[in-house]
Parts: C-alpha cells; sequence; structure tokens
C-alpha cells in the first residue's frame, strides 16, 4: 500500500486546490461564452482524483467519463493543454477537436473523457486486457458515475472481467444524482458496490470526501491487480457542489444539502490536517495558493492566445497506422 506523508498531504492540497481553480475559472468563461458547448465542472470531488493519484504509478491507465478536467489535470496534461481544448484551440489535449467532455493524452495514459453514459466502462476492461495480454503490470482504472451504473454493459464488463481476472479497478463516483435523478429514484439497488458482489468481484463502499479513504481503498485494489488477482469495484461517495453541467438549474436539491456537503469540503480537511501537524505554516499554504492562482492566469491566457485548428484539421488523425501483418493498408 501506498504509503501517506507529509509530502503525500501537501501533494494531495495542491491538487486539489489546482483543480478548484482551474474549474472555477472555467465556470467563469463558460458565463463569459468563452468556452462553448457542453461543461461538467468536477467541484466538490477533488479528493476522489488526489485520492487516486497518491495510490497509482504515473504510467497506470486512465478511462473515464465527461466529468473529465479534474482527473484529467491529475494525471499529467496541464493546465494550459487543458484551457485550450476547452477554447477549442489547436494547443489543446486533443487539438481543439474534442472540447470538454473529449479530453485524451497517449503520453499520460489518459484515455478519455468520453459522452456515451457507460461506454468507457467496456473500454476500461479493454485496456486492461491489453496490459494482460502482453505480460504488463499495469493497473487501469475505469470511473463511471451512479447513473452510468445502469448501463447493460457494466454487468457484461464485470463478469468477462472476473473471467480473465484482468487487472482493472472500476469506480462508481457516485455524486448521488444522474444529472438530476437521484440514486434512490432511479434504483432499488441505492448500495451500488453490491453490485460486484453478483459476480464475485471484491467491493467496497469508500468515502469519497476524504483523500485518505480514497488512498487507502485504491491502493489495495491496485495491489490485488498487480498480483493478478482481478478486478475491483469501488463506490466511491463523493458530490458535486455545481450542477450536472453549466446548464442545470439544480432544482432537484436543496440548498442545505449542498452547504451540508460543504462542510466535508476535503480540501479544507486536508488543509487542517496539514496545519494541525505541522506540515507546512501558513505563509506556506499562502505560497501555494499564489503559485496556482498565477497559472490559472496564465493558462487562460496560453488558450486565449492559441490559434484555432485549420479547416483541413477536419480530415487529420481519423487513422491509425497498424504495424499488425492482418490489418489492410
Amino acid at each position: 500500500m501506498a504509503k501517506v506523508t507529509k509530502d503525500t498531504y501537501l501533494y494531495w492540497y495542491e491538487l486539489m486546490v489546482r483543480l478548484r481553480k482551474f474549474e472555477e475559472r472555467a465556470g467563469m468563461l463558460y458565463g463569459q461564452q468563452k468556452i462553448r458547448g457542453f461543461c461538467h465542472l468536477y467541484i466538490g470531488q477533488e479528493a476522489v482524483a488526489a485520492g487516486t493519484m497518491s495510490a497509482l504509478r504515473a504510467d497506470d491507465r486512465m478511462i473515464t467519463a465527461y466529468r473529465d478536467h479534474g482527473l484529467a489535470i491529475a494525471k499529467g496534461i496541464s493546465c494550459n493543454a487543458a484551457m485550450a481544448e476547452l477554447f477549442g484551440k489547436v494547443t489543446g489535449c486533443t487539438k481543439g477537436k474534442g472540447g470538454s467532455m473529449h479530453f485524451f493524452s497517449k503520453e499520460h495514459s489518459f484515455f478519455g473523457g468520453h459522452g456515451i453514459v457507460g461506454a468507457q466502462i467496456g473500454l476500461g476492461a479493454g485496456i486492461a486486457f491489453a496490459d494482460w495480454y502482453q505480460n504488463k503490470d499495469n493497473v487501469t482504472i475505469c470511473y463511471f458515475g451512479d447513473g452510468a451504473a445502469r448501463q447493460g454493459i457494466l454487468h457484461e464488463t464485470f463478469n468477462m472481467a472476473m473471467m480473465w481476472k484482468l487487472p482493472v479497478i472500476f469506480v462508481c463516483e457516485n455524486n448521488g444524482y444522474a444529472m438530476g435523478t437521484s440514486v434512490e429514484r432511479s434504483s432499488n439497488v441505492t448500495r451500488i458496490a453490491t453490485l460486484g458482489e453478483a459476480y464475485e468481484m471484491p467491493s467496497e463502499s469508500v468515502d469519497g470526501m476524504k483523500c485518505e479513504t480514497v488512498h487507502d481503498a485504491v491502493s489495495r485494489a491496485a495491489d490485488r491487480a498487480r498480483k493478478g488477482e482481478g478486478p475491483t469495484f469501488l463506490e466511491i461517495r463523493t458530490y458535486r457542489y455545481k450542477g450536472h453541467s453549466m446548464s442545470d438549474p439544480q432544482k432537484y436539491r436543496s440548498k442545505e444539502e449542498v452547504e451540508e456537503y460543504k462542510r466535508m469540503d476535503p480540501i479544507e480537511t486536508t488543509l487542517e490536517t496539514i496545519l494541525k501537524k505541522k506540515y507546512a505554516t501558513q505563509a506556506e499554504i499562502d505560497a501555494i495558493t499564489e503559485r496556482i492562482d498565477k497559472e490559472i492566469d496564465d493558462c487562460v491566457k496560453f488558450a486565449e492566445e492559441s490559434p484555432y485548428p485549420e479547416d483541413s484539421a477536419l480530415f487529420e488523425d481519423i487513422y491509425a497506422q497498424s504495424d499488425y501483418p492482418f490489418m489492410m493498408e
């Protein structure tokens, strides 16, 4: 299991502040119509990304749904490339062609950003299958929401992943609402982790508002996967402070409910631990905030000054060259 140290806490705090400030700025820019299309913010769920990253290796694989900005940046995509993608610029992580929902980086083993609900569940198992087939010891972590847990592909994938003991960690980021429909209104099974039990897959519910609990759960799952013991299903219970997307009026939940979760804000609780254990002074914390503020300002400037793709780019990146002999030229 990955050890939690002073450096881990400082890493968690800095990463979560970066994700929060990036998303807050993205929301502001969307309101100014500098970002168009769909935009799903990760605000409130930062502990899931932070706790995951400290438990995995840099070369492990990650795939998720369309609420992908936070996980993509956590995986190593720069704020510059992320913001430029939101602006539709050629310097974005998918050359301005994917937008908010389709971040991607082969370099950082981040395989999307997927707009089709639940589609990434099967793809996540496929990525894990490739590593298993090639005798690599990488782990794939595959995220989806509580709404996607209702898709049939989940059951087909769980069955195959357990049959072949694939090195994959399935994570349901259960923030309580599939768009505007609560878990209680959409399923008789409200403890989503129990879905894995039908396939005898090790499964557990995890407090997603704490980096520590996410870190521990992902560490155990990754250890099992690397030993060849197969997949794990984690229902990580978290909460989004903003709407499902920028156009969501949020009439399905009360302001009191949102405020209750904000009292458990992972950034604030992590900061309390850092100061209590004297891992950093307030001056050092202020320096982190100042540095990230500049980073966010710089990434907006970078995105605004970057060019849009040429029209001819529509015909690029459609096919990939294969070296396999059975593929036709």
